[in-house]
């Protein structure tokens, strides 16, 4: 299953140079998500390409800084104000990261579309949308 995840434009610049390796969450998916779909926030505000999820790690806050922190791609204070007052945090391992060709307009794909806080499932009907 495919999830859209909105993403910071400069982070997924660092995932295109390869300084970021894991992008981190607070909330994780609660079904089998193979595939992450990433929308570039404003300005861009379009969907820019996808990643496979080799991993998806689970620990305090301080451990997974500590396991992940040289594909952090995003410094120790951003890291640390992210998940402030959390006690469990989440980091995708990304894999076979890449960007589309085409920048896709979010809107041929949903309707009503807004930018998901946490996470958006594709349907099967969505997923065909982006092989087109």
């Amino acid at each position: 299953m495919k999830v859209l995840l909105s993403i910071k434009p400069d982070f997924v610049q660092e995932m295109a140079r390869g300084r970021k390796r894991f992008e981190y969450r607070r909330r994780i998916f609660k079904q089998d998500v193979d595939s992450v779909v990433i929308y570039a926030c404003r300005p861009v505000g379009k969907i820019v390409g996808e990643f496979k999820v080799e991993d998806i790690i689970s620990k305090s806050p301080d451990d997974l800084w500590e396991v992940t922190e040289k594909y952090a791609g995003i410094s120790k204070e951003f890291f640390n104000s992210y998940f402030k007052g959390r006690d469990e945090a989440y980091a995708i391992k990304i894999k076979d990261f890449h960007m589309y060709d085409k920048p896709i307009n979010p809107y041929e794909i949903f309707d009503n579309f807004v930018a998901p806080q946490s996470y958006r499932y594709f349907d099967k009907r969505q997923e065909a949308l982006l092989d087109t």
